[in-house]
């Protein structure tokens, strides 16, 4: 089982969702780092179960013990050992699909590749484990801003409920001054509402998280095997429940022509740019100093508190209701979650490319 994401700033991770605790190693985080309790910790408030009437009731404190690599408050360039401890777990409200395959969720793959599951909340597999993600998140961002770097996402669509896909229309400070994290106030509330709806109902909805990246430097990536966005897809298709990614334009490109959507570039006081950012600030696997946008979507969450129809692990027909505290939609609470993983991304190769050349 692979557990280790990163080439150079890498996280090892471990724990399951109704174990002891969740935690992880960070190693390749430079040393002399101020590290901000508060700002880690408002982190994993950001993705905090139970944290509005949106999400699961499972109530986590959430609260982070870092535990090395951190002396006088700044990283010292040792590994970086943390903890979380489970504290809410209700792993009796599982013992009914102990032998059944839920269906579109990982039971019965997992199953058939280890010939055995955690069934409480879904083990390893459960989304309550990117809570690790969370906390090198932050210890990326802390890094990323000595350079100028700053990561921010928002729901962009719940549903059939969507914003513009031009992210410069929104002031995205505004998107954590709701639940749903959405930058514009009329359709967080109507998101908000839609949410409720599908929640009383005992379905789920998906949704979009938009990300964007500022002030990354021109230069990250690798023309061929290791370009940027391919690794942005690949963080961002190991965060549960994702089935799509698209960088700048995405799949809209696929509809224009190459005269409409080139970017022309300029010359702005000595400084190269492009007038227009259509490729989403990557350009031939490489970042070109424009700001990094991509979207992310989710799918509905595969736990519905209604009645379902699946097999046993014996091949027979059987039917449950699932018990228990789940999210409605999983997308309010996965905004942190992207942010971490672009973070680490970015890290990791704006890290990777101080072994290109010496200057």
């Amino acid at each position: 089982m692979s557990n280790t994401f990163g080439n150079i700033f890498r996280l090892t991770s471990f724990g399951e969702s109704h174990g002891e605790a969740i935690g992880g190693i960070i190693d390749g985080m430079p040393a002399g780092i101020e590290i901000d309790d508060a700002f880690v910790q408002n982190e994993l408030q950001r993705r905090r179960p139970g944290q509005s009437k949106l999400t699961t009731g499972r109530q986590e404190s959430d609260r982070v013990e870092l535990l090395s690599g951190i002396f006088e408050g700044k990283s010292t360039g040792c590994p970086i050992g943390f903890m979380i401890h489970n504290t809410h777990q209700h792993s009796k409200d599982y013992d009914n699909i102990q032998h059944l395959f839920r269906p579109s969720h990982a039971d019965f793959t997992y199953y058939k590749k280890y010939g055995l599951r955690d069934f409480r909340g879904g083990g390893r597999s459960s989304a309550r484990v990117t809570i690790a993600r969370c906390v090198a998140g932050a210890l990326a961002k802390l890094a990323l801003r000595q350079i100028g770097v700053e990561i921010l996402a928002y729901t962009s669509q719940i549903g059939t409920l969507a914003l513009q896909n031009d992210y410069r229309l929104y002031d995205l400070a505004q998107a954590e001054e709701n639940p749903v994290r959405c930058p514009d106030k009329q359709m967080a509330r109507e998101m908000e509402n839609l949410i409720l709806s599908v929640k009383e109902a005992g379905d789920t909805v998906g949704g979009v998280v938009t990300c964007v990246v500022k002030g990354c430097p021109a230069g990250l990536g690798e023309p061929e095997f290791g370009k940027l966005h391919a690794a942005l897809g690949s963080a961002m298709l190991s965060i549960n429940a994702v089935k799509g990614f698209e960088y700048g334009l995405g799949f809209e490109s696929a509809r224009g022509r190459g005269s409409e959507q080139n970017d022309v570039f300029v010359n702005e006081n000595g400084n190269i740019k492009t007038s227009t950012n259509n490729s989403g600030g990557i350009q031939g696997g490489i970042s070109n100093g424009a700001d990094i946008y991509f979207r992310v979507a989710f799918k509905p969450v595969a736990t519905l508190l209604r009645h379902q129809d699946t097999l046993n692990t014996d091949g027979l027909p059987a039917a449950f209701t699932t018990q228990g505290r789940h999210d409605p939609c999983a997308v309010p609470r996965a905004v942190p979650i992207v942010e971490a993983m672009a973070a680490m991304t970015i890290l990791d190769f704006y890290l990777l490319g101080k072994t290109t050349f010496i200057r």
